[in-house]
């Protein structure tokens, strides 16, 4: 399937899911609404695959399903939104892995215990980070920019969306992977970014790779690795850092859906029984693809196993690094 402007790909799925959510049939009104909170706002990514899912959901649980956006602090509000919602089923959350995985670790204080508060329902969809580079230096490969590294220790650096990201730590065990520590450079977003990668202003940068994925192909900059362990459908001639012999950089980001603490256990089932056929649907794997991610829908002990794998991973870095937000 060729890529698809993921700018286009957005837009042009959210035109019809926004009307598809809130506009039910008859039919599907025999119940009460469902809701799926989202913690970023209407037109991102995240937003767009919880409308997906909705549109989808409301077929198989037989009642309305609206997504509720309870945007702020990378996620965090819409937990606290979640943690006030009724347990019965009819609440769940999409959010990311850095709810459970990092900022137990980042932030000194949270409004929420991520093992009492945060009910796994299932994995919904993972995603790479990708390695770029832009006009400065012009490496063609990953080996062409650990040696430019080596020879330029001072002017090894990173630009990242947001500290405390995993961008942020990825660019950590690369540094000690490559043993070239590397300076972290933190941006308001993606977009700028790529703009200063394509003006020689940073030597790299570390994002999700769909944000990268258009200027790549465009030859403005160049993702020279991946974190997941397979090359990614949306950029197959860039290898993965497994591949280049850096397995410890390997990973993927990833969001889920999560119940209230207290939701009956027949409930969290029969949500994951409807994402995992979600998820196994043709056209949804399309359309999830085109955004840059990749559909799983699981049983929830994968989620948990991944939960953990996570946690594994980033709690030494993370307190080895002496990071912490307020």
């Amino acid at each position: 399937m060729p890529f698809l402007n993921r700018r286009f790909t957005l837009s042009t799925l959210l035109a019809s899911l926004l009307g598809a959510v809130v506009a039910v049939p008859a039919h599907a009104q025999e119940g009460a609404p469902a809701k799926i909170i989202v913690g970023f706002p209407a037109g991102g990514s995240f937003d767009a695959i919880a409308r997906l899912v909705a549109e989808k959901a409301k077929t198989e649980l037989n009642r309305p399903v609206v997504v509720d956006n309870k945007t702020g602090a990378g996620g965090r509000i819409a937990v606290d939104a979640l943690k006030a919602s009724p347990a019965d089923g009819s609440v769940v959350m999409l959010g990311p892995d850095a709810l459970t995985a990092l900022y137990p670790f980042t932030f000194k204080k949270l409004s929420y215990d991520p093992k009492k508060d945060l009910v796994p329902i299932g994995t919904v969809a993972e995603f790479a980070f990708g390695f770029a580079v832009g006009t400065n230096p012009k490496a063609n490969t990953w080996a062409d920019y650990v040696a430019w590294a080596k020879s330029n220790p001072k002017e090894a650096n990173y630009g990242i969306p947001a500290l405390g990201a995993p961008h942020h730590f990825y660019g950590m065990v690369l540094g000690d992977a490559m043993g070239v520590p590397m300076q972290n450079v933190p941006f308001q977003g993606s977009a700028p970014i790529n703009l200063a990668l394509m003006g020689g202003q940073i030597s790299s940068s570390i994002d999700v790779a769909s944000s990268q994925v258009e200027n790549h192909k465009a030859g403005k900059i160049k993702i020279l690795a991946v974190t997941t362990e397979q090359r990614i459908p949306q950029a197959p001639d860039v290898p993965t850092f497994t591949e280049l012999g850096f397995p410890s950089v390997s990973g993927s980001g990833f969001n889920a859906l999560y119940a209230p603490a207290g939701t009956p256990a027949a409930a969290v089932a029969n949500w994951n029984r409807v994402l995992v056929k979600i998820m196994a649907m043709p056209d949804v794997k399309e359309k999830i693809t085109a955004m840059g991610f990749m559909p799983v829908g699981k049983p929830t002990q994968e989620l948990i196993d991944r939960q953990n794998a996570a946690i594994k991973k980033w709690e030494p870095v993370i307190k080895a690094s002496g990071f912490t937000a307020d």
